[in-house]
Formats: C-alpha cells, sequence, structure tokens
C-alpha cells in the first residue's frame, strides 16, 4: 500500500484530483486489483519487489536529476504504468498478463519516451528467451529516440551495463535472455513478418494509417504476453490512427466496449474551451508539471505566448494540452472544435428549403449525404450528415477504424448497402425520398465528381 504505484492511483482516483476524468476511471479499475476487490485479476507482488529492485540499479543518465537512481526519479503515472502493464495478472493463471494493450495519451515532455526506455530495459531482462521488442514511428529518427534512451540509462548504470547488455549500432540485445530490441521506421521498413513480443507505436498521431499497429499486432498471435504501447500527442489531423485508439479507449472505459486487455492513460482536459485561463487544462495534460515545478512554470510561459501568437497556437494546445485544434499552421475550413460548439440533439427539417452535398465511394471509404439549410435566423447553417457502407464489411472496418458502424446504424446516421461494395442505387433512391420524407424542397446539390458522375445525371434529371 506504500507502493509509490498504489498512492498514485489513490491521489488521481479521488474526487479532490486534478487528473482528467478517464484517468481516474482507470486508476479505479487499478485500486480495484490492487486491494485484492478483484476476483479475476492480482498484482503479482513477486515480480514487482523483483522491478523495484531492478529500477534502483537503473541511473538517471541526465537532467534535474542525473545520477540518481530511476526509482526515486520516476513520476506517479509512470510508476501506474510500469506496475499495471507488468504486474497485473489472472488469478487463475499468474504467468498470464492481463493487459495486451497500453495506450498513453500525454503532452510533450512528460518523460513518455524515457518511461518506455526504462519498460523496454526491464522486459529485456524479465521477458522470456529469445523474444523479440520493436519500436516504429513516422520516420527513422523518431524511431531511434527510444533506442537512444535506452544507450544512455545503460551506459550510466554500471550494474546492468555493458556486462549484461551489448548495444549494436541499429539494435540492442541482452545477454542473459537473449532477448532483442529493434526499432523500425514506418517509412522504409516492412512491418510484416516480425514476431513482436513488445511492440511500441510513437507518436501515433502522426502516422497515415493504422497499417503499422494492425501489422504489429498480427504478428503477435501465438505470443503468450504480448504487449503493444501505443504512444502520442494530439496531432491537428482528426483522423489520424491514434484518435481512433483513443475513441476506443475511451468507450471501454465508459463501459460501451467489453475490453480486459487495454490499459489506458489519458491526459487530455476533460473542459478544453477555458484554456487561456484555467490552470486546470495544462495540469490534467501534464500529470509530470504538477510534480516538478520547472516543467509547470515553462509551460505557463508558453500559454502567455499562444494566447498573444496565433502561429504559436496550434503547437501549445496540440502538444501541451492535448486539445485537438487546427489552427494557422492547418488547411481546414472550420475548426473542429467550432464544429462541436453548434451541435443539437435534432433538427426539426419541415418547411425549409435546403441544399444537398453528396461524396461517393466505392469500398473502403464512406459515402455520404450531408443535407444543409439555413438556420431561423439567417445567421447561420443547420447540417446533418448520414453515412453509407458495404454491408460485407461492417465488422472489418469497424475493427480497423475503431468505429462502431452496428450502432450508428441503429441510430440511424448511417446505412449498410451492397454487399463488398457500396449500393449507388440505395443512395439514389435515399435522396430521391428526401423531400417527401422530412418535408423539405431541395433547391440544389453540389457533389464530388469521383465516382459521381453517373448519379449526378440522374438526380439533375
Amino acid at each position: 500500500m506504500n507502493h509509490p504505484s498504489y498512492q498514485y492511483a489513490i491521489e488521481a482516483a479521488s474526487k479532490k484530483s486534478k487528473a482528467p476524468r478517464y484517468v481516474k476511471k482507470q486508476c479505479r479499475e487499478f485500486l480495484k486489483i490492487a486491494e485484492g476487490k478483484s476476483s479475476a485479476y492480482k498484482i503479482a507482488e513477486n515480480k514487482l519487489r523483483k522491478i523495484d529492485a531492478l529500477l534502483k540499479l537503473l541511473i538517471m543518465p541526465k537532467g534535474l536529476m542525473a545520477g540518481r537512481s530511476v526509482y526515486e526519479c520516476l513520476g506517479g503515472y509512470q510508476w501506474l504504468l510500469i506496475v499495471a502493464a507488468m504486474c497485473t495478472v489472472y488469478r487463475g493463471n499468474p504467468r498470464k498478463r492481463r493487459y495486451e494493450t497500453v495506450l498513453l495519451e500525454i503532452a510533450r515532455k512528460n518523460g513518455k519516451t524515457f518511461l518506455i526506455a526504462v519498460l523496454f530495459i526491464l522486459l529485456l531482462l524479465l521477458e522470456p528467451k529469445f523474444s523479440k521488442f520493436f519500436s516504429v514511428a513516422p520516420d527513422g529518427k523518431l524511431s531511434r529516440e527510444v533506442q537512444e534512451a535506452i544507450k544512455e540509462i545503460l551506459r550510466s548504470s554500471p550494474a546492468l551495463g555493458e556486462e549484461r547488455f551489448k548495444i549494436y549500432r541499429d539494435r540492442i540485445l541482452c545477454k542473459l535472455t537473449e532477448n532483442q530490441y529493434n526499432p523500425l521506421n514506418y517509412s522504409n521498413d516492412k512491418l510484416d513478418g516480425k514476431l513482436p513480443s513488445v511492440f511500441l507505436v510513437d507518436e501515433t498521431g502522426a502516422l497515415p494509417t493504422p497499417y503499422a499497429i494492425e501489422a504489429m499486432r498480427s504478428g503477435q498471435l501465438t505470443i503468450l504476453n504480448k504487449l503493444g504501447c501505443i504512444i502520442s500527442t494530439k496531432y491537428p489531423r482528426p483522423d489520424n490512427p491514434f484518435e481512433g485508439e483513443v475513441a476506443y479507449a475511451k468507450r471501454v472505459l465508459d463501459g460501451a466496449q467489453e475490453d480486459d486487455t487495454l490499459f489506458a492513460l489519458l491526459y487530455e482536459p476533460d473542459n478544453a474551451k477555458d484554456w487561456m485561463t484555467d490552470d486546470l487544462v495544462i495540469a490534467q495534460a501534464n500529470p509530470l508539471a504538477l510534480e516538478i515545478p520547472e516543467i509547470w512554470n515553462d509551460l505557463l510561459k508558453k500559454r502567455k505566448r499562444a494566447i498573444t501568437m496565433e502561429s504559436a497556437r496550434e503547437n501549445f494546445l496540440c502538444k501541451h494540452c492535448n486539445i485537438l485544434y487546427q489552427g494557422a499552421g492547418t488547411e481546414n475550413f472550420v475548426a473542429v472544435e467550432d464544429v462541436k460548439k453548434g451541435r443539437v440533439e435534432a433538427i426539426d427539417w419541415s418547411g425549409r428549403d435546403v441544399w444537398l452535398g453528396l461524396d461517393l465511394a466505392m469500398t473502403d471509404d464512406n459515402c455520404a449525404v450531408a443535407i444543409v439549410a439555413e438556420d431561423d435566423d439567417g445567421e447561420g447553417v443547420l447540417c446533418e450528415v448520414v453515412g453509407f457502407i458495404p454491408e460485407d464489411r461492417i465488422t472489418e472496418k469497424s475493427a480497423a477504424e475503431k468505429v462502431d458502424y452496428q450502432a450508428m446504424i441503429r441510430k440511424g446516421v448511417c446505412f449498410a448497402c451492397g454487399d463488398r461494395i457500396v449500393n449507388y442505387g440505395f443512395i439514389e433512391e435515399f435522396i430521391l425520398g428526401i423531400e417527401e420524407r422530412l418535408g423539405v424542397s431541395v433547391l440544389g446539390f453540389g457533389f464530388d465528381r469521383y465516382n459521381c458522375m453517373s448519379t449526378a445525371q440522374k438526380l439533375e434529371e
């Protein structure tokens, strides 16, 4: 009960805590297990003692606490993640770990690369012989950051340094276990065909597709204690792979999706709109800043700059506050946060003049029809969008995109039509029935020409 991981979870889960709500939910789940109240899971205390002993042998290579043991220097959230990932096991089978995915959403300069480096060193020492570890990032330089952090820690730790590890240019080998770590480059390396016991996908928000995550997961099918670490800050593009992982984690923590293999720490502010004045926005995205005053003071300076300089705002909000913001550095018609402010529960369309927008695709991409009208005072617009997907691809798309399409279909905001490719005839009938169904008058429509010329001609007629 005196362990730093437990103490952090107790503090973060309390009502007075500054932790964001999804972190509180995950901490309450951890406390239930740590206090022996879970019938399915427990903390492997023998392994925890072994980890504590190893961390006392690792030495901080640089920074404010250089020369001290890593055991003394880890922050509360870092302790929680290590213990949850490595020591939470099944009661009926203590050799089997509970968590297979660790998701960390956290702002820059909160020690996430250092944390993963420490985690990888522990795993290199403690995992079964001949295990393979990989890290993937958008480019080679980012991928090698974890490798550099591991090298620095090992070279600063004589008790665990070169006698037990062999450091090569492109890999690190643990001599005791023959376990090996390799950094990979997303853009250059073929990721299929690997057999990772543990993998890291770093700066996931900068990846163009979920390919790296799914390729690594596919290679783990035969591993007993598989582990995937997915970490990132926010990025201004809302359709990146990390946002899909975060949305899925929120459904799990809310109890809407059952997945006992996911551990997620989502350090994003509960209320982002008052970021200029509310210190809690910074606190909830930067847990390490609450423990290190120098980081906190630096963030306050950065906030002042972002308030007065539009060009600095996107970087500050995305990277230091974990707020999805599209500003001067991104091409966008309307910021995502501004769209969210206009959300309403329902629109009464009857009697309105409307315009339609149409975007068609055939297989993986979604088709959509948008209905738009001026609002009652003529100062804004009303908009509703429905999607269309191939019926035989619902399960496939739901898994790949981390979107519950079945729930959307039940709500009537998405329609499944066709088999492996979408049925354009169904979409055309849907559009032609809008006037009668909603009681509106269609004044015109716009469309993306790709895959749409034949449908557009029918609608013109």
